[in-house]
């Protein structure tokens, strides 16, 4: 079979099976289609999940951030420290509720935040530390609360792509074990719930306070009582899962453990067989091979575009002419041009400017198989000689 006829292989593909799609129908045809059980089903399906800890859903995976900076009380005046390279969402959301980010440089290895960066970034007005846990790898959990603990900050971890991802053999989220934990169920991720995401609370250290504090913005603020009881005494949003949703979450998190025995695997061929190839030796860096801590959200590699000669677009598009899809997780936020105006430049963060201009994203899903990942990899190499 040719290039030309063979398959395109995307980036990314969910994995939605017969019964989930059996179950979403079941819910259509229930009546009851907005939040209502299959969101609390799916509740304390994730809260056990993560050991017992208190789980709220929400529309998705930025609401969950902006809440928990509301809940943890930050805002005008305040500092955050986060990374500049993720998904704008993680420093939009310090900038929507008054604060300012502050972007700390990555380690070229992990391409997390740098932590002993971190350190030297606290001011008088640093108010939290946003880790972002890219393609799925946590930055050092315990040196991540030293730090927050020393200094008595907040910690909003943005693990937007890090369900199931460990620490200390224990899953990122679990109870007692963290502060607030944000995990996003947008369509890329390992489970996916079309869109959503939700919060995870530290009930042992906090209390309940910001638990209900949350509930009320994600629903405009409202809280019932009685059968025609209502009051709003706070701003909130219009933030809220629905069952439809939900259900399909409930199901993806029964296969979960399954998705992800199959991601490292494949994680696990792709570094085997570019082992093999000269694309290390031309210059192309590969991801940490974590196999203990990581859930393998993405494999990503750094293309060595100054010796190569070509830009990343030009690498890109000529990989989809082979049928192979590519992504890019993420271009630096600073040189975006709403974070120019505010006075940000990629300058102050040079490895994140350079990783940020030249990562790439290569397919990894449940789905594919190895046969897939040879032909990526001989695409790479075509596309890179």
């Amino acid at each position: 079979m040719s290039q030309s006829t063979l398959p395109f292989i995307p980036f990314t593909k969910p994995t939605i099976d017969e019964a989930t799609i059996s179950a979403v129908a079941d819910v259509l045809r229930s009546g009851w289609i907005t939040s209502g059980p299959k969101v609390l089903e799916f509740e304390n399906a994730l809260g056990e999940f993560l050991e017992g800890t208190t789980v709220r859903c929400f529309a998705n995976g930025t609401a969950t951030m902006k809440i928990a900076l509301q809940v943890a009380g930050i805002g005008a005046g305040d500092e955050v420290i986060t990374t500049p390279i993720s998904w704008v969402a993680t420093s939009n959301v310090i900038l929507a509720v008054g604060a300012k980010p502050v972007f700390v440089d990555i380690d070229p290895d992990t391409r997390n935040l740098d932590l002993n960066k971190v350190r030297k970034a606290i001011t008088s007005k640093t108010k939290a530390i946003m880790p972002v846990y890219l393609a799925g790898l946590p930055v050092n959990i315990d040196e991540l609360y030293a730090i927050a603990n020393q200094h008595r900050l907040r910690v909003i971890e943005d693990a937007a792509q890090a369900l199931g991802s460990t620490w200390n053999g224990k899953r990122i989220g679990a109870k007692g074990q963290h502060d607030l934990v944000s995990f996003s169920f947008q369509a890329n991720k390992n489970l996916t719930t079309i869109e959503g995401g939700c919060l995870v609370f530290n009930t042992e250290r906090y209390g309940t306070d910001q638990v209900k504090l949350a509930e009320k913005l994600r629903l405009q603020g409202l809280v019932r009582s009685g059968p025609d009881g209502m009051e709003v005494d706070v701003l909130g949003g219009k933030n809220n899962l629905t069952d439809v949703n939900a259900v399909i979450g409930l199901y993806q998190l029964r296969q979960l453990e399954q998705f992800q025995n199959k991601r490292a695997m494949l994680a696990k061929y792709y570094f085997d067989k570019i082992n093999q190839t000269n694309l290390v030796n031309k210059g192309v860096c590969l991801p940490v091979a974590n196999f203990e801590n990581s859930n393998w959200h993405m494999f990503q590699i750094i293309l060595p575009l100054q010796s190569l000669g070509k830009t990343r677009s030009q690498v890109m598009l000529a990989l989809k002419e082979l049928g192979i899809g590519t992504g890019v997780h993420y271009p630096i936020i600073t040189n975006f041009e709403l974070y120019r105006r505010l006075g940000y430049s990629p300058d102050s963060t040079p490895i994140a400017a350079e990783i940020g201009g030249s990562i790439l994203t290569l397919p990894l899903f449940p789905s594919m198989s190895t046969a897939d990942i040879d032909r990526v990899i001989s695409g790479l190499e075509v596309v890179l000689a």
